[in-house]
């Protein structure tokens, strides 16, 4: 047993401030995120935004927890931007307190180790989920198994007894394995319960946590007062060894007899059922701790981090030595909204999109875990939505322009919202001609950077910035093309792109000569049909 702490130990202490080297089966990670109601926050982080971001990877990126408990809440925390930060003062002194001692962290973790186990992300389901109710014919139960008890009794009086006996056994064996089914729902999640109220109560011991949910041992001892039915589950989830199976038939024919099996698993889950807000204020708190030891291990790694400063002013957004966390030897930048949204322009591969997702996360990771992969990140409490990754629904018969519409009727609508809101958005409306593109994105940029509201949005269409450069501020990403190469320094530049290097491109890709010319002849005599076009909308 020392030997095993001891490897845990070490385990956890090699381990801090890395990445986590584990599976994830976010099928079971994200149960209490799905299920839970998120009417009291600012807002959930939308499925499209997620994918557009890249969520799955950040969150795996930033997990260090390490009981399921823990992760579930790291991630509904990564997806719910509340609507103040009245808690992130607290949080932080804990996070500092437990960074400074080395040997508190590792005690706290080895009580968290108890909820290591895939069973624990059920948890959560007790008081989420509907509960198993009782059959119509449920009445019978117990008066079978009192019948059951009676015979047994007069047994030893009234042979003939044995007669009635048996066909009782008969009834009861076929009803204990009926509810086998229903024992099976509950075997993983009732132990855990079990497990996760003795970390409660362990890491109550602790004097840094008493503060953080006061009312939390009375939720700790009215889960208490079912402890004794509930340890029946945790023995039956123990009895496993081959030592035990002499135990275990024995076990199950007194079960059979009497019916307990049902009787108790349908008199835990009526009291259960009244227990809901107990039982998550306990799942809330050991989530919490966990988080804290998580953060902590995320700022304790190799990458550069800072807090976030959260504005009270609109329409104002900096950030100095921004960086993309998922992105290796990433190329950092720096930017400053004030009153105006972003347009970036550059050729594909040059770094816009990743700039633009570069912002989400960190805007994400700012109003949730009060963390910044950057060395300096400022912006006010904001919705986030975005446009980036877009795909035909072909099971319901929608091109990719419909499916685009959609999303960014969606903005619009969330435009209007009295909450200042930052719309990501990339190459919009590129599923349409160029002409409609053009005028369709003028009218939809403009009106989404309508308040509050803050929009970085990527195009290659010059025409849109120029359009645009009265309420937008114009940067770009540029490459240089030498020879056969083509570099991209990933930096963010001011104004917008002025060099277009596609048809270069080609060129040192030994696409055929006529093919090159004819293209550079249509594309000057495309510069000067739209020099013309801009001196009589001028004159006009």
């Amino acid at each position: 047993m020392f030997d095993r702490q001891k490897k845990i130990r070490e385990r956890f202490t090699e381990s801090f401030g890395k990445v986590k080297d584990d599976s994830f089966n976010f099928e079971l990670i994200e149960r209490y995120f799905r299920n839970k109601d998120h009417t009291g926050v600012l807002q959930a982080v939308s499925d499209k935004t997620c994918k557009d971001l890249d969520f799955n990877e950040l969150f795996m990126f930033a997990d260090r927890t390490v009981s399921k408990v823990g992760q579930q809440f790291l991630y509904n925390t990564l997806r719910t931007i509340p609507f103040s930060g009245d808690k992130s003062d607290s949080r932080e002194t804990l996070i500092e307190k437990i960074g400074a001692d080395s040997g508190l962290r590792l005690k706290v973790q080895l009580l968290l180790n108890s909820l290591s186990r895939d069973n624990a992300f059920y948890i959560s389901s007790i008081f989420q989920d509907e509960h198993l109710k009782k059959p119509k014919w449920f009445f019978i139960i117990p008066l079978l198994s009192f019948a059951t008890f009676l015979s047994l009794l007069m047994l030893p009086f009234t042979p003939q007894f044995i007669f009635p006996l048996l066909g009782l056994f008969m009834v009861n064996f076929v009803i204990h394995f009926w509810n086998k089914r229903n024992l099976n729902e509950y075997a993983g999640s009732i132990p855990q319960l079990l497990n996760l109220n003795k970390t409660a109560k362990d890491l109550l011991k602790f004097d840094l946590f008493t503060s953080v949910d006061r009312e939390l041992p009375d939720s700790i001892k009215v889960i208490d007062k079912v402890r004794n039915r509930m340890s029946f589950f945790k023995l039956e989830a123990k009895l496993e060894s081959d030592a035990e199976i002499l135990f275990w038939a024995m076990l199950e024919i007194t079960k059979s007899l009497f019916l307990l099996e049902p009787l108790l698993l349908f008199g835990v889950l009526e009291q259960l059922d009244t227990k809901r807000k107990e039982i998550e204020r306990v799942f809330c708190f050991v989530g919490y701790v966990d988080s804290l030891i998580s953060i902590t291990s995320l700022r304790k790694g190799p990458g550069v981090y800072c807090l976030p400063e959260i504005s009270t002013e609109f329409k104002i957004l900096s950030t100095n030595g921004v960086y993309h966390p998922l992105i290796p030897d990433c190329v950092s930048n720096s930017i400053t909204v004030d009153g105006k949204s972003i347009l970036l322009t550059g050729s594909n591969m040059s770094g816009k999109t990743s700039f633009i997702r570069t912002i989400g996360l960190n805007s994400i990771t700012a109003l949730t875990i009060n963390t910044c992969f950057a060395t300096q990140f400022s912006l006010p409490r904001l919705k986030i939505f975005s446009a980036i990754r877009i795909s035909d629904d072909l099971m319901n018969d929608r091109s990719y322009y419909f499916e685009e519409v959609l999303t960014i009727k969606e903005m619009i609508e969330n435009s209007r919202d009295k909450v200042s809101v930052l719309f990501l958005l990339d190459e919009i409306f590129k599923g349409t001609n160029t002409v409609e593109r053009i005028s369709a994105g003028k009218a939809v940029l403009s009106y989404l950077n309508s308040g509050g509201n803050i929009v970085f949005v990527s195009t290659h269409d010059i025409e849109l910035a120029d359009m645009l450069d009265d309420t937008y501020e114009l940067y770009h990403f540029s490459e240089q093309v030498e020879n056969k190469t083509v570099d991209f320094d990933f930096r963010l530049k001011t104004g917008k792109l002025k060099n277009r290097n596609a048809i270069r491109i080609l060129e040192i890709n030994d696409y055929p000569a006529e093919i090159i010319n004819e293209a550079i002849e249509i594309s000057g005599e495309l510069d000067k049909l739209y020099t013309i076009e801009n001196k009589v909308n001028e004159s006009h």
